[in-house]
């Protein structure tokens, strides 16, 4: 949970392939925070650690108020190199605009299932947002418990449903990231790879590796995503 800890785990997750990490500052007790006090030392261990570009995320457990949200944003004194922003949540676009306003590029996080899909169609801010990542959730939203074959059809079904729904309504140059979560981790980064997609992996998305034993650890998740096709990096 210490800035070092994260630290350790981004270079270790860079050594393995990935090409920019995201990280979940946490206070002492464990709480996500993106306080400038929790953000800025996190951010400055993992740049010095990984060399590559470092994401944060502005999900409700860092900060469920977004008008303290924005306030958050403002107060920040170490920007991090892009802010991923859940669009279905109350008052995404304030968090947006915020971002924005600081120079700090945006990822908007769009979700099956829910409307952060059409609000984002409907946004102004949709052409000013360097990345779209499309989140395919499992349905089976259990993290220790092996990939079935339910599982993986659905959430390859509810990511292929997604990029159809968004491909006409995306500014042109837009970049996509696909993932899954759980059960569908797999399914759908293998999806991404066929559409030539970037791709995310992580303990945040799942605990297993492919064959269903537990992993120990991101960059092992990364080494296993990129197994086979070293040439392909999210």
């Amino acid at each position: 949970m210490s800035p070092e800890s994260l630290a350790e785990s981004a270079a270790q997750a860079v050594e393995a392939g990935a090409r920019e990490v995201r990280v979940h500052p946490r206070t002492p007790c464990g709480g996500t925070s993106l306080s400038p006090r929790v953000l800025a030392p996190v951010l400055a261990s993992a740049r010095a650690a990984v060399g590559a570009p470092v994401r944060v995320t502005t999900d409700a457990a860092a900060e469920p108020d977004p008008e303290r949200m924005v306030e958050r944003i403002h107060s920040w004194d170490v920007l991090p190199d892009l802010v991923s922003v859940d669009w279905h949540a109350p008052g995404a676009e304030k968090v947006a605009a915020a971002l924005l306003e600081r120079g700090i590029g945006v990822e908007a996080a769009l979700w099956a299932r829910t409307d952060g899909p059409a609000l984002f169609a409907r946004s102004p801010l949709a052409p000013r947002v360097l990345r779209v990542a499309v989140r395919a959730p499992a349905l089976n939203p259990n993290p220790v418990t092996g990939p079935s074959a339910e599982a993986a059809e659905a959430a390859e079904a509810a990511a292929c449903s997604l990029l159809a729904e968004l491909e006409p309504g995306l500014p042109p140059g837009t970049s996509v990231l696909l993932h899954g979560t759980d059960g569908g981790v797999w399914p759908v980064l293998r999806l991404a790879r066929r559409l030539g997609l970037a791709a995310r992996i992580g303990l945040e998305d799942t605990l297993l590796l492919p064959d269903g034993t537990p992993a120990r650890s991101n960059a092992e998740l990364v080494t296993a995503a990129l197994a086979g096709r070293p040439e392909e990096t999210g």
